[in-house]
């Protein structure tokens, strides 16, 4: 694929560079190749999160990040598809995360 900003990118073409980053990621994963399996884990992450809304996220909304279990995300405020908030459990220092990795708390 030629170098295009995800945000420029239609859904269906996220959906193809999602398939295809995970693809490359396991492949990475299986030779062992941790830091090429983490960065294209990371990319992929990104593209989900263009494929989110942000207006589903609320500020003053509290979140549990996705793939750390029991840790929560309070979010301040959001820039494009990027929550800045902190983590509950951490030093309280302002982060940004990706909508992505966000989920809801039912």
């Amino acid at each position: 694929m030629s170098e295009k900003r995800y945000s420029d990118l239609s859904v269906s073409e996220l959906q193809q560079e999602i398939a295809v980053l995970t693809d490359k990621a396991r492949k990475a994963e299986r030779l062992g190749m941790v830091n090429e399996y983490a960065v294209l884990e990371r990319k992929a992450t990104m593209a989900k999160a263009y494929l989110l809304n942000p207006a589903d996220f609320k500020a003053g909304g509290l979140y549990e990040i996705e793939g750390a279990p029991g840790e929560y995300f309070k979010v301040q405020y959001l820039n494009g598809v990027f929550a800045w908030g902190f983590r509950l459990n951490g030093n309280k220092e302002e982060e940004a995360l990706p909508i992505s990795l966000l989920k809801e708390i039912k």
